[in-house]
């Protein structure tokens, strides 16, 4: 599971969330077919996505003013827990929270193994 906090600019306080279970793909951006619509001007419409591969997750730039962590851009990096993102230099700062994930073996025996990390 992934949770998605817009972080207030000032206040550090969180103030909109969003969680996701079993998406591969999450999409960032200004459009209404994003997964997550952010409604600033320094946002593109498809700004970033966040891709499940295996079980890590990467965050891929895909917006012309940028994505930064830690105040460097990015265009593609691992996914940390607790890391905070910031969409454009002076757009809008996601806080991302990655909680236990479920993968599931289906191995040839039919016999369904669940494997819980945290």
């Amino acid at each position: 599971m992934i949770t998605l906090t817009l972080v207030h600019r000032i206040s550090h306080l969180p103030a909109q969330s969003w969680t996701f279970k079993d998406e591969p793909v999450i999409r960032i951006g200004r459009s209404t077919d994003n997964d997550v619509i952010l409604h600033s001007a320094v946002v593109s419409r498809h700004h970033l996505e966040l891709q499940c591969r295996g079980c890590r997750w990467n965050i891929i730039n895909l917006g012309s003013n940028g994505t930064y962590f830690a105040d460097r851009p990015i265009t593609e990096a691992s996914v940390e827990d607790g890391m905070i993102v910031q969409l454009a230099r002076s757009g809008p700062q996601l806080k991302i929270r990655i909680q236990g994930t479920v993968f599931k073996n289906l191995a040839s025996t039919g016999a369904d193994q669940t494997l819980l990390v945290s």
